[in-house]
């Protein structure tokens, strides 16, 4: 019998992603990947996994999963939500646990995730990750594209996740007291690389401007809310590369953030750049988030991510392991086989 993790319900967005497939965008090919890669290192860091391994990113609404499996490891990390540990697919209620944390499950049971809060996404990582094959190197879902991950889309009911491992490891579960996963009010930019198609005054109102995030938002570009930022030059723009990242303006003056399903070229000037550092808090933002940008130095740009490249260094050193509760250790005894065998004393 194969392992798995199958779909009662899926959530909204459901997708299987890890950090994605570089390399490939002079062929069209987006990067893809987690759009809080952060989350995704610290879920994997929970159950043992490499950094990169493919784990499920739920948006806005978790889905609901049955174990097929005769163990499997979970971790939780992003937005908060409630999730649940139901003891079979046909209970109301069960007994809740918070993010940021590892646990076992054995077959038949089941996890449910509700509402996200405090931000947009939340990753389910699986102890060994899933059985899937690669495309181009990942198994990020392409949801422009319609390949990798899981059939090339999202999650969908009765789903049935293959997973590499039958039994979870006999290692201690672990937890993760303190990672800085808020949102931020500002994000840094670098201006660039069409700034100079835009007035001084379009340059101070995009940085001196607050905007939201638009319920128009997707994998491939995050629209904004505010001032429309006015243009000097005017006519065609010539189509050039873009990153994730990459704020573009279009002709009416509104704002697009590009993410890491976008186009890989783009036909409007792109007025700033934010930087990598931000990107994860970036993939946070939720929709009528509130958010303005803070120009910064290509140095200053360069300091912040060697900072945020020690944070992703320490993960490991984060882990505590988790203390059982009486219910943990109730449910596991009922679950076990204590008894190896039965003698009979007559004989």
């Amino acid at each position: 019998m194969i392992p798995t993790l199958r779909v009662l319900r899926p959530g909204l967005r459901t997708t299987v992603q890890d950090l994605g497939r570089p390399g490939h965008q002079r062929f069209g090919i987006s990067v893809s990947g987690a759009l809080d890669p952060v989350s995704l290192r610290a879920a994997n860091a929970l159950v043992g996994n490499p950094p990169g391994t493919g784990a499920l990113e739920a948006a806005y609404v978790g889905p609901t999963l049955a174990v097929e499996a005769e163990e499997v490891r979970l971790a939780f990390v992003g937005a908060d939500a409630t999730i649940e540990l139901l003891p079979d697919a046909s209970a109301v209620n069960g007994r809740r646990m918070s993010p940021l944390r590892s646990i076992r499950l054995r077959r038949g049971e089941v996890v449910r995730v509700g509402s996200l809060t405090g931000g947009a996404v939340l990753y389910i990582a699986v102890e060994g990750g899933f059985d899937i094959a690669p495309a181009l190197g990942s198994v990020s879902t392409d949801t422009r594209g319609r390949f990798g991950g899981w059939q090339g889309r999202a999650l969908i009911a009765d789903d049935q996740l293959p997973l590499r491992n039958m039994q979870a490891s006999n290692r201690d579960d672990c937890r993760i007291d303190e990672l800085d996963l808020g949102l931020p009010r500002r994000l840094r930019v670098v201006l660039g690389p069409q700034h100079d198609y835009f007035p001084d005054r379009a340059i101070s109102a995009f940085s001196g401007s607050d905007f939201s995030v638009s319920a128009d938002t997707d994998r491939i570009g995050m629209r904004l809310k505010g001032p429309p930022i006015s243009q000097a030059k005017e006519g065609a723009f010539t189509s050039d590369g873009t990153a994730t990242g990459s704020i573009q303006v279009t002709g009416s003056g509104q704002l697009i953030v590009l993410l890491p399903d976008r186009q890989t070229t783009g036909g409007y000037p792109k007025i700033a750049t934010i930087i990598s550092a931000d990107l994860p808090a970036l993939g946070r933002l939720s929709i009528g988030s509130q958010i303005a940008f803070e120009p910064v130095t290509m140095e200053v740009a360069q300091s912040l991510r060697r900072e945020m490249l020690t944070v992703i260094a320490a993960l490991h050193d984060k882990l505590k392991p988790v203390p059982h509760t009486r219910g943990e250790l109730s449910a596991r005894l009922r679950a076990s086989n204590l008894i190896s065998g039965v003698i009979d004393g007559r004989n």
